[in-house]
């Protein structure tokens, strides 16, 4: 995700190069007539080109520096000049397309990186043209109905979706150990390999595990963890295999996989991301995965294809330059026989109830949006169930019966990725771009419009809130009445959950590339997973204190799960079990 360093990095670039465009407009051929550049204002995301006939431009951008210089046209060239060092020297060549009254840029040749990133592929549109929403066809197949309700014992020690149970994060009589080492395999019941990337975290049902994954033809494929700015797309477009695997949570036993879609992607991911970032999700009769473009697949838990809806392409990437393309993570929930799914994406955003029994669509809620990342919650309050959604315009309440919107709270982050979480009858909701970085904590039974005015940090609805304080990826944790935030760069804030006054805020020893895998707790522990393979285990209270540090030796960005006394950990290589051994009794002699 790009910072206000790489902004000013990605500006400093552009204006000093001289850029060659070679003009086509569409079905002729650029050398037989002379184009004429438009005289009125063109946009990009937050982005304006406005050319003078004069000889000048001019690019402006909210919250970015505004670069001015000069062009010259040369017959169907044309040449952009700007001032200063840097390292994209070399002119860059586009063909253009008219696009009614605005400009399509393909690219031909260009070595800078930050300029290809913008220019190719985008198309400016006139700044008076009114945005059109293209129509999104949503089909749905149905091959077979899932099996009758599950064994209501088999619920026991579930981890049904992300976080578990409502995102909640939380499973105390666990009896977990405190320290284990993968190398000598101290408390470490069984490890196996996951082929392919993704950052999805494991669901538990009964004595099975799901996992899912996509696994490139190219045998490079990897991802970048780190802190750092950049908002690069992974160049890996090579044919994938989506696959959804169960094993034994016994052993690691495979008891069987599928490959829900296989072919190339039909959307770009971020260099940090993966293809399957959206953690499935289980109610014991099916299990759902949710893998973007590629669609919505449901199987019972036995492997037996159920049903699949193709949302269509959906595009999710920077709110501020749409040619930044950087894949989903929202996870797909059940609630009441609905698969609920979250989609915001650069040109429409809705949520999508689906039967979960064949697919169908039960309610379908547009929303505008810029696009997201978070999974929706749904808890049952005093005033019944609340879905709630965590995005950029506002965060929403909405009646996951229907669909309909219950309350909605603006002045969020532009970039969302957090999950809601309830707890005490209040919602929390974080986001950590700058320089908004909310912490938001809503009563349950709130109606209407509650967003907050100018200076002022809480109301009726509102129970407390703080800026500069959300965290960017994880989620949040409420445990034993003190709420947890654990920024990507390791800062590390507990606060009183009722009144949100701040108990403690700690630096934790170990960073590394940073977190972003969210938190959990068990038996007054919680558990803080870095992304070069560390997992801390901190004690739960008022004042911050370290039990352990683990090293599981691979990289994790993926969210732990807990069931029956047993953590599982998905690297970005393998699936480990941690818990306690069985204590050999010796014989009578």
């Amino acid at each position: 995700m790009h910072t206000g360093s790489s902004r000013s990095r990605f500006f400093s670039l552009l204006i000093v190069i001289t850029l060659s465009v070679s003009v086509v407009s569409q079905g002729t051929r650029a050398q037989d007539q002379k184009f004429a550049l438009p005289d009125y204002p063109l946009t990009l995301g937050v982005f304006v080109m406005q050319f003078y006939s004069g000889g000048t431009f001019s690019i402006e951008g909210k919250g970015w520096p505004t670069v001015n210089g000069s062009w010259k046209l040369n017959g169907s060239e044309m040449e952009l000049m700007g001032v200063g060092p840097g390292a994209c020297e070399a002119p860059g060549r586009y063909r253009l397309r008219r696009e009614g009254k605005g400009l399509g840029f393909e690219l031909v040749s260009d070595e800078c990186r930050q300029r290809k990133m913008i220019l190719n592929g985008s198309t400016w549109r006139s700044a008076d043209e009114p945005k059109t929403i293209p129509v999104r066809r949503i089909s749905h197949t149905s091959t077979a109905r899932p099996a009758k309700q599950p064994d209501s014992k088999s619920a026991k020690g579930s981890w049904p979706s992300f976080r578990g149970a409502q995102a909640s994060g939380v499973a105390d009589g666990q009896n977990l150990p405190d320290t284990w080492n993968v190398k000598t395999g101290e408390n470490i019941l069984w490890r196996i390999p996951i082929p392919g990337l993704a950052h999805s975290s494991p669901v538990v049902w009964g004595n099975r595990i799901f996992v899912t994954s996509a696994v490139s033809n190219d045998p490079k494929a990897t991802f970048r963890p780190g802190l750092y700015g950049d908002g690069d797309a992974s160049q890996d477009l090579s044919r994938h295999r989506w696959m959804l695997y169960a094993l034994d949570k016994r052993d690691g036993k495979v008891l069987w996989e599928r490959v829900a879609y296989e072919g190339e992607p039909r959307e770009k991911r971020h260099i940090k991301a993966t293809y399957a970032n959206s953690t499935p999700v289980t109610n014991g009769r099916i299990v759902v995965a949710w893998f973007g473009s590629q669609g919505v697949h449901a199987y019972d838990i036995n492997g037996r294809s159920l049903w699949k809806v193709d949302l269509g392409r959906v595009d999710m990437g920077a709110y501020d330059i749409p040619t930044y393309e950087w894949g989903p993570a929202s996870s797909p929930i059940i609630w009441n026989n609905l698969v609920i799914v979250q989609c915001d994406t650069q040109t429409d955003s809705f949520l999508l109830a689906l039967d979960a029994d064949t697919g169908k669509t039960v309610w379908k809620t547009e929303r505008e949006e810029l696009p997201s990342w978070g999974t929706p919650t749904v808890a049952m309050t005093a005033k019944g169930p609340v879905l709630v959604t965590n995005a950029s315009n506002f965060i929403r309440g909405y009646d996951p019966v229907t669909g309909k919107e219950l309350w909605r709270l603006g002045r969020s982050s532009k970039i969302t990725a957090p999950t809601p979480i309830f707890a005490d009858e209040m919602f929390v909701i974080a986001s950590g771009r700058g320089p908004e970085r909310p912490i938001f904590v809503v009563r349950a039974n709130a109606r209407g419009d509650l967003t907050l005015p100018e200076g002022k940090t809480d109301s009726e609805a509102v129970v407390w809130s703080r800026t500069g304080r959300g965290s960017y990826m994880p989620t949040p944790l409420s445990y034993k009445g003190h709420l947890y935030v654990l920024s990507n760069n390791g800062v590390f804030d507990a606060y009183n959950l009722k009144t949100g006054a701040e108990v403690y805020r700690q630096r934790l020893p170990l960073v590394g590339s940073g977190f972003s895998a969210s938190p959990i707790a068990a038996d007054g522990k919680i558990y803080l997973s870095n992304e070069d393979g560390e997992i801390l285990v901190i004690a739960a209270g008022d004042k911050f204190a370290q039990v352990a540090t683990n090293s599981m030796g691979e990289l994790l960005m993926a969210t732990p799960a807990i069931s029956e006394g047993v953590m599982y950990v998905r690297s970005a290589q393998s699936l480990f079990a941690i818990g306690r051994k069985p204590v050999a009794i010796k014989p009578k002699e």
